[in-house]
């Protein structure tokens, strides 16, 4: 125990930007058109197709920086997607390397990307204060910005949801798990369970090596209590949730995959064995998808590593969007 103590505060500290750079691999930075203000008014003050960074939305204990992206037409009464970058990452990259916003222009939601604030820019998915509803840290800075889209935006309440890769997979499922209540959906492309890395005592956004080598193995009830303390006395629905993992991940270990059906499976009642689980034709070789009930999928696909490459329409079309 006292090596991974020492190791997690040297991988913190020193190393974490070098072993960041495996979550970046997929993908490259485009040239960004950025404007930047403080807080929007209306839907109508922010510029159309955009990135636009918002501040002074509500409470931010870490300041984390948040972009607004408003396509040209926006449908009545949008969705919100909150797009998560991975470690090493930023609002910018995550917008430059997906097709979230340019899809956006053809089914007219609205996007948050948030950029986290610290070297190396993974997400705080450690603390007790990331993982409790209103806790405060990482997770309570962009459940800010979205409280403030919902109640300034025009959004739909109801069509709320939260997508990232890696790191910000970590964070899609804090979201998802601890803000029930805000988020209706999530799809986490190459994450670990909800509350794995957690590491009480800790600086924030420490590393936790049991749960990304997938030595972090419990039982379907240890996992999903771990989601039941996030929001205490919660008993209303819980969002749908899309976990999607590579084989050969050799940064957050496929055990992982297995742990969050074990976590997702008990949460929502279902049997940890699929209905279906069949290669869809819109995926490529050797992808495999279990539908465990209709609000939890899993999807693995073979040989592929860290991370699963986006597959962006899939997953606006199992959040009800396309």
């Amino acid at each position: 125990m006292a090596f991974f103590q020492v190791a997690v505060r040297c991988l913190t500290l020193c190393t974490l930007v070098q072993l960041a750079t495996a979550y970046a691999a997929p993908y490259a930075l485009d040239s960004v058109d950025i404007s930047i203000s403080g807080r929007p008014a209306s839907l109508g003050s922010i510029p159309t197709s955009t990135l636009y960074q918002i501040s002074n939305f509500g409470p931010n204990p870490n300041n984390v920086a948040v972009y607004a992206y408003k396509p040209e037409k926006v449908v009545e009464k949008p969705p919100l997607v909150v797009a998560i970058h991975y470690c090493s990452g930023s609002a910018q990259t995550y917008y430059s390397g997906s097709k979230f916003a340019q899809l956006s222009e053809t089914y007219g939601y609205l996007l948050l990307y948030p950029s986290a604030p610290r070297l190396g820019t993974c997400w705080d998915v450690s603390s007790n204060e990331t993982l409790t509803h209103d806790g405060g840290s990482d997770s309570l800075g962009i459940v800010s910005a979205v409280r403030y889209a919902i109640a300034n935006w025009g959004v739909d309440p109801e069509r709320v949801f939260a997508v990232g890769t890696s790191s910000g997979a970590m964070m899609t499922n804090i979201l998802a798990g601890a803000y029930p209540d805000i988020f209706k959906g999530a799809v986490v492309d190459s994450g670990v369970p909800y509350g794995c890395f957690s590491l009480p005592g800790f600086p924030e956004a420490s590393w936790n090596f049991l749960c990304s080598l997938g030595l972090l193995v419990l039982t379907g009830q240890e996992w999903a209590q771990r989601v039941y303390a996030a929001f205490p006395g919660y008993t209303g629905l819980r969002p749908k949730v899309q976990i999607w993992h590579g084989t050969a991940d050799t940064v957050l270990y496929p055990q992982n995959f297995l742990e969050t059906i074990k976590q997702w499976t008990t949460v929502f009642g279902y049997s940890n064995s699929p209905i279906t689980n069949v290669s869809e034709p819109y995926l490529p070789n050797g992808y495999s998808n279990a539908t465990y009930g209709p609000d939890f999928q899993a999807i693995l696909a073979q040989n592929v590593g860290h991370t699963v490459p986006l597959f962006e329409e899939q997953y606006l079309e199992f959040l009800g969007i396309s």
